[in-house]
């Protein structure tokens, strides 16, 4: 493997682009109200099914979101400007606080690691179509192993952000999680706007 034409930058710029998308700093106070009636070694074990259902339903978007966009005929670049918009979307609610307040009610749910834990609160449409738009760019052998294993470390520090969750909120406070949250939704935004100016501009060089 040639390794030393590979731009780590772009890998890196994956990897804090999901951090952002997902934010688990800003969710950890749902996964804390979810899981209030369950003891230590249960949510445990809800935060670890969540992960591991979240980091397959990356993994599916990251083999085969290339595939699916193909046999609807939907090019990268339309893709990535809707991926733009939604994304955009998720960011205004976290700037606007609404993030936070969503799926309260399902916390009596007996099972709600796969939904909606993994799915949408981790695994949410923003974070499936940035990776699929991530990985039209790099789909080799080496990009897929780079990705894979960035989905696997995100995946990872999800889950400890979830196994710390009832110490680090009592720290942040609610204050200091609306706080990390906006400024998350800022960049978010950010993130959005640049899917869409480069598809516009890719959209346009290829008429």
């Amino acid at each position: 493997m040639d390794l030393s034409a590979f731009n780590f930058s772009e890998y890196f710029k994956f990897f804090i682009g999901l951090f952002v998308l997902v934010n688990p700093i800003g969710i950890m106070p749902i996964f804390i109200s979810m899981t209030s009636r369950q003891k230590s070694k249960d949510r445990n074990k809800t935060n670890l099914i969540a992960n591991l259902s979240s980091a397959i339903i990356m993994f599916i978007s990251l083999l085969l979101g290339n595939f699916i966009l193909n046999i609807f005929g939907i090019s990268i670049n339309s893709f990535r400007i809707s991926g733009g918009i939604l994304v955009s979307i998720v960011a205004m609610s976290m700037i606007t606080g609404k993030i936070n307040k969503k799926d309260k009610n399902t916390k009596n749910l007996e099972d709600i690691s796969v939904i909606p834990l993994a799915m949408p609160l981790i695994s949410g449409p923003g974070v499936i179509s940035s990776i699929i738009i991530f990985s039209t760019h790099h789909y080799n052998i080496l990009g897929l192993l780079f990705s894979s294993f960035i989905i696997v470390l995100f995946s990872v520090l999800c889950f400890l952000f979830f196994l710390l969750a009832p110490s680090i909120v009592k720290i942040l406070g609610k204050t200091g999680i609306n706080i990390l949250t906006r400024i998350m939704g800022l960049l978010l935004m950010s993130l959005s706007i640049e899917f869409i100016i480069n598809g516009i501009k890719s959209s346009f060089t290829l008429l």
